[in-house]
């Protein structure tokens, strides 16, 4: 028996007919409908629902700007019920328990993508079921997306200076950050006893210099050259307290009359905004610290509203830390973080290819080593557009664990981690991942990134808790151990719209593999590896550069096709030399075809012995070549491939000819603003 096509992503034509029918013993109850933290560009919406054993439901969705006529289609929302995260079959050997116990609830969920900052929409949500809908079928929503963070206008603005400033000086002027932001500075035993001088809506404008504390040294007078009394006594920390709002944060801003340098002078942890909500800073360099800025801890307290914008973060071990479940909305955007690994070649952390290398294993910590530039938690974040090079992992989602729960066994829904956006950004030389998903829940959205050089996995959901997790129009070249994703312990995973140069391995229920390039790289290796405890996957609409020596070309392992999903056994292990042996035993992929390197303007193969070699992105064009086969021959994707320029879209991350995209920060001209 051949698996059915379409049991996680229903096609939008189908949807409306079963919605008249009689309700049946696989009825679907329709329940609560949760929008969750907009982001600037998305829309997250998740329908709890009863029933629907059979699993054959569906929700379309669409949108359109509040007031206006028509309505447009966004992807359906995606079916699961039942998914297990943790403690599965057969567990993992050499490897701690698994900690989560997580089973997905009876619901739909997904994302309306490619929207309008600060705008006004309106979603109508129609559920469907062959067998009848009870609890009323249509819902209608309005949301408002997200503002970018910016200064408020009205509030009050002080000037900070550095120790030494020989110039005029525009008042009121405070020498040092915690003068200004407190109602005064001390490093003694004073230095806790000031309230915060800034409210919500004032600026902080720091002028040009560089700013070192002295933390060793007990001092009780005002700061003059030589005498670094920056308040910052013992361990270096400027703690920041005073909180504002969403529309008028507290803004810590270079004045624009030079560069701004924050020196931690060793610290291991600069910042700590743990008790500040809705802080800014903008347009400064940060330095030598173990940790610069620490927003929150599990089971302790947490930080939201974070924004840092146009700065620059270097010779760090960690630049943003919060696994606190209660953070939301940060904005981290058109940043570089650049950390202590060699930046002239890779070094692994595991595996035989790596051990026999001078250097082996790559360090964390110390003047050599760095571990994450952003690890967070918690709803409605957005990294966009920054620069990232020379670390363990780029950006990550914090393995927290299984979602807080109330007192009746119930996850609470403001505290788990939903509607995270990770866009833009530009990746080079992870020793693990650019960009890791595990410990996010639903709507987390992972498009227009691009990752050259990494070592583990460039793409990372092990484990995800429910999905769905979008990888969407994602650049992928140059991954040297474990291939171009590490999927492992996830449920609704969906690869939409990628390039990957190198294989690919996935271990999930409930996959969607459609319009994506996966060309090979090790000649002896399978290119793709699907294992699932479901068989509610689906892939279609894909190009593939088979490696010409592997004995396997593509592996589908699922359980027996006639049953719909099973966690007590291990999947039924399917191999196939073709990918036309694949499409005949089990209906996917009928619209997929081999393509290879030539397919594209100016890309060649990595050069896996060499496994310590940076590929440069300057040197590669990924776009379609002329009169290649993947132009015209994607499928329609509402919101994901709108802006298509010939009779269909293409397949893989770039359009030929569109508009270069721009990956890593934006250009920013400082008189004008962001």
């Amino acid at each position: 028996m051949k698996m059915k096509i379409g049991a996680l992503f229903v096609g939008l034509a189908s949807l409306s007919a079963g919605a008249q029918a009689r309700p049946g013993p696989d009825a679907v109850t329709a329940r609560d409908l949760w929008v969750e933290p907009p982001t600037l560009q998305a829309i997250g919406l998740e329908w709890r629902i009863e029933g629907d054993g059979n699993r054959n439901a569906s929700v379309e969705v669409e949108y359109r700007e509040a007031g206006q006529g028509a309505w447009l289609p966004a992807m359906p929302l995606v079916r699961s019920q039942g998914e297990k995260v943790g403690n599965l079959v057969p567990p993992r050997a050499n490897f701690h328990p698994d900690p989560n116990r997580y089973v997905n609830p009876n619901m739909f969920a997904g994302s309306i993508f490619g929207l309008l900052p600060d705008t006004r929409y309106q979603v109508r949500l129609k559920l469907a079921d062959p067998d009848g809908v009870r609890g009323g079928g249509s819902r209608t929503v309005e949301v408002r997306t997200r503002a970018e963070p910016m200064p408020a206008p009205g509030g009050k603005v002080y000037h900070v200076y550095p120790i030494g400033w020989t110039g005029p000086k525009q008042e009121p002027a405070f020498t040092g950050l915690m003068e200004a932001y407190y109602e005064g500075a001390a490093s003694s035993d004073f230095q806790g006893t000031f309230p915060p001088r800034v409210k919500p809506g004032d600026t902080v404008l720091v002028h040009a210099g560089t700013y070192q504390s002295d933390r060793v040294h007990y001092l009780n007078g005002l700061p003059h050259p030589g005498y670094n009394a920056l308040s910052t006594l013992f361990d270096g920390t400027y703690y920041l307290t005073a909180s504002g709002t969403a529309d008028k944060p507290i803004a810590i801003k270079a004045a624009g009359d030079g560069e701004v340098i924050f020196d931690g002078n060793g610290a291991q942890t600069f910042f700590n905004l743990m008790a500040a909500n809705y802080n800014y800073f903008e347009g400064i360099t940060f330095r030598n610290a173990n940790l610069v800025f620490l927003l929150g801890l599990k089971n302790i307290a947490g930080a939201s509203g974070f924004t840092l914008k146009h700065s620059r973060l270097y010779d760090i071990g960690r630049g943003v830390q919060d696994d606190w479940s209660g953070s939301k909305n940060f904005y981290i955007a058109d940043n570089e973080f650049i950390g202590r690994h060699d930046p002239k070649k890779m070094m692994g952390w595991r595996g035989a290819e790596w051990e026999k290398l001078p250097g082996f294993p790559e360090k964390l910590g110390g003047p050599e080593g760095s571990e994450y530039a952003i690890k967070l938690y918690g709803q409605g974040h957005v990294v966009a557009h920054n620069y990232i090079a020379h670390w363990h992992d780029g950006v990550d989602i914090a393995t927290y664990g299984d979602p807080d729960q109330d007192a009746n066994g119930l996850e609470k829904r403001d505290r788990v981690p939903v509607s995270i956006d990770f866009h833009g950004n530009d990746f080079f030389n992870m020793s693990d991942n650019c960009i890791e998903t595990d410990g996010g829940a639903h709507n987390i959205r992972v498009y227009d990134n691009r990752c050259f050089n990494s070592i583990s996995g460039a793409l990372s959901a092990t484990p995800l808790l429910g999905g769905p997790v979008y990888f969407v129009r994602n650049l992928v070249y140059n991954t040297t151990t474990e291939g171009v994703m590490k999927v492992g312990t996830a449920a609704n995973v969906l690869l939409l719209q990628n390039t990957f140069v190198g294989e690919v391995a996935t271990d999930a229920p409930n996959q969607v593999w459609m319009n994506n390039l996966v060309l090979g790289v090790n000649p002896k290796a399978p290119l793709l590896r699907m294992n699932s405890y479901s068989n509610h996957s689906q892939a279609d609409h894909n190009a593939y550069g088979f490696n010409p020596q592997a004995a396997v070309a593509y592996e589908w392992n699922t359980p027996p096709f006639e049953v719909g999903m099973d966690w007590s056994k291990p999947t039924v292990k399917r191999a196939f030399k073709s990918l036309a042996d694949m499409q005949a035993a089990t209906g996917q992929e009928r619209h997929s075809f081999a393509a290879g390197y030539a397919d594209l303007v100016k890309v060649s193969m990595p050069d896996r012995p060499d496994v310590q070699r940076l590929y440069a992105p300057a040197d590669y064009d990924f776009s379609p070549a002329a009169g290649s086969p993947l132009v015209d021959a994607g499928a329609r994707l509402p919101t994901i491939n709108d802006g298509f320029q010939g009779k269909a879209p293409d397949i893989g991350a770039l359009e030929a000819g569109a508009a270069p995209r721009l990956y890593g920060p934006r250009p920013w001209h400082r008189d004008a603003g962001s």
